[in-house]
């Protein structure tokens, strides 16, 4: 059996996709994962796989670069006659199942995870939206053909605007987490108090909300909290250069610690964990990390971050754009070592009734295994 994983950047895969990669491989399946290679290509051959570096602008609008990735795509599934594609992220699922359509490969997952800033109102009140919609309602009419979505918000969306049938949609809460790697830690006693922060550099992830709630406690806390901001220096109009973090950041009540692999360790050492995202999300991978090792979480009540948190219980809910808001909570879990451990624990909890590694693989093949190829 033939299978391609398509992602945008190479690190999709490290970061959200290996397990499910890796299953494939034990299973004897032929893989290719295709992606833009911006340093992990030799890591990913490592796995056992075949790595072929994909032309594709993942923030670009300028149709020449859109219109030579379209043209990869489909001469590589004319070409190399893939039996499976698995489309991963936005652009790559748009432009990737239209292609295969037009090529005729057999099977095709689309997995979308959240809606990101271009729908994040949930409108369809613009020409691009409508055209968007309209290519994958297009690339839906076919037998063989699943797209998977993290959160009933994002299923509502595509169901009520006729896009994706529901019978062709099924729901995985997120992309999974070990947990036996990331297993229950109780919160490592110390000061100044940890706070962490992981997610690329967008503005909509909620990045500036976090130092400007950082900026409000600074007074009373600055020997006594920490605040660490991890993750990847993006590209595009939204995104937070490496320079404006540096002047926001003082290296030590403030810390920018850049992208890191560590993440377990990272959250091991840190007491709450934040993200005051108002980007679409489908359920992020931070968060549901947060809750394996058990730590109470502020995020807002947003499509896909609300799927990770029961307010008051396993930490709270804030409204989006409300750095005063998140600076409340905040005080409350620092001022209470012994709600923090008791959010922790349901924190836990949920990580082990929805979001299990071993759950996610196996839909996942359940769904390559219903295709009559």
């Amino acid at each position: 059996m033939k299978i391609f994983y398509i992602f945008s950047i190479d690190y999709q895969l490290i970061s959200h996709r290996r397990p499910i990669v890796e299953e494939a491989i034990k299973r004897g399946w032929d893989v290719t994962v295709i992606a833009k290679d911006t340093g992990f290509r030799q890591q990913i051959e490592k796995m056992g796989v075949r790595f072929i570096d994909m032309p594709i602008n993942r923030v670009g609008t300028n149709p020449i670069e859109e219109m030579k990735t379209c043209l990869f795509l489909y001469r590589l599934y004319k070409s190399e006659k893939p039996d499976l594609v698995h489309h991963v992220s936005t652009k790559v699922v748009l432009w990737g199942g239209l292609m295969a359509k037009l090529a005729k490969v057999p099977c095709v997952v689309n997995a979308i995870n959240g809606l990101g800033k271009f729908f994040q109102n949930g409108e369809v009140d613009t020409l691009s939206k409508r055209f968007i919609l309209k290519v994958l309602k297009f690339s839906h009419k076919r037998k063989n053909f699943v797209t998977i979505l993290q959160n009933n918000d994002d299923k509502a969306f595509f169901v009520e605007h006729g896009v994706i049938p529901e019978n062709q949609i099924r729901l995985i809460h997120g992309s999974g987490v070990d947990l036996k790697n990331f297993n229950y830690s109780k919160e490592t006693p110390g000061t100044p108090l940890k706070l962490s922060f992981t997610s690329r550099m967008l503005r909509e992830k909620g990045v500036l909300d976090v130092i400007k709630a950082a900026q409000i406690l600074k007074e009373k806390y600055y020997n006594k909290l920490c605040f660490q901001l991890c993750g990847l220096i993006e590209e595009g109009p939204s995104a937070i250069s490496k320079e404006e973090l540096d002047e926001l950041c003082d290296g030590n009540y403030i810390q920018y610690l850049g992208q890191r692999s560590d993440i377990r360790d990272l959250l091991i050492n840190s007491a709450i964990v934040l993200l005051p995202s108002y980007y679409r999300e489908g359920i992020p991978k931070s968060l549901i990390e947060a809750t394996a090792i058990g730590r109470p979480i502020i995020t807002t009540d947003s499509v896909g971050c609300r799927e990770t948190v029961v307010n008051g219980l396993n930490g709270f809910l804030i409204p989006i754009k409300s750095p005063d808001k998140l600076a409340e909570k905040i005080e409350i879990l620092a001022n209470d070592t012994t709600l923090r451990e008791k959010m922790g624990l349901e924190s836990r909890k949920i990580a082990e009734q929805k979001f299990s590694i071993n759950y996610v693989i196996s839909e996942h093949f359940a769904i390559y295994s219903s295709f009559k190829y």
